[in-house]
């Protein structure tokens, strides 16, 4: 049987964007709301592009595609749009793939590591052992193309930003802010403690699908020796 959905709460992005509001600040229920809604959505036409953040998602359209009857693109899309949400919603949100991440912790490819565990009153083992232990829910992408930002961190892992970010982050550098961890796509300036590497390709602009993750994936991080990183 179906139950009635949430109300969503809609806003338009000029003519050819709407963002769908599902509650607010970095909630796992209400990110996992959000990609079920992305998952509804997919099935409908005239949608050029899904982009999931924290709490909304971001619905660009052809308004040719929505031009119907006389009324405007965006609210024959909103009508649309709920009506798919509220048929949805008995149904059970898609099941995440999950992706282990290999990562080089300390050393040169974790400069950091030394630092996050003074911080946290931790031993380097202990910051690693906790950085890996749970599985991370990938709430979006951004920043820079592939970037994760990473749910589910330890709170006692948490560490600020660097006063100074560095000039040149190397790509796949793992680090932390905050209370979140995600990984660096590209070689880019930064910020965050970075306490290990991963050698996987996370952009790929090449690749059929360029980005490594998808947000909703589950992310485990495995550690491994420098020798096996090489």
């Amino acid at each position: 049987m179906k139950r009635d959905a949430p109300l969503l709460e809609v806003e338009p992005l000029g003519d050819r964007a709407l963002r769908v509001v599902l509650g607010q600040g970095i909630d796992p229920a209400v990110n996992r709301r959000v990609h079920q809604l992305a998952a509804v959505l997919r099935a409908l036409p005239g949608l050029e592009e899904l982009v999931p953040g924290y709490a909304t998602l971001t619905v660009h359209y052809d308004p040719v595609a929505w031009a119907r009857g006389g009324r405007s693109p965006f609210a024959a899309l909103i009508d649309e749009l709920r009506a798919a949400w509220a048929a949805a919603g008995a149904d059970a949100p898609p099941t995440p793939r999950e992706v282990s991440i290999p990562v080089c912790y300390g050393g040169a490819s974790g400069p950091d590591l030394a630092w996050v565990a003074g911080h946290c009153g931790l031993s380097e083992a202990e910051v690693v052992s906790r950085h890996c232990a749970p599985v991370y829910t990938v709430y979006l992408l951004g920043f820079a193309p592939g970037f994760p930002y990473l749910g589910g961190l330890d709170p006692a892992l948490a560490a600020p930003r660097r006063a100074t970010p560095r000039p040149s982050v190397p790509a796949g550098s793992v680090g932390i802010a905050g209370a979140q961890t995600g990984i660096y796509p590209l070689t880019t300036p930064g910020g965050w403690r970075i306490i290990g590497r991963t050698p996987e390709i996370l952009f790929d602009p090449a690749a059929a699908e360029p980005c490594l993750l998808r947000p909703g994936d589950l992310i485990r991080f495995v550690p491994v020796a420098e020798a096996t990183f090489a």
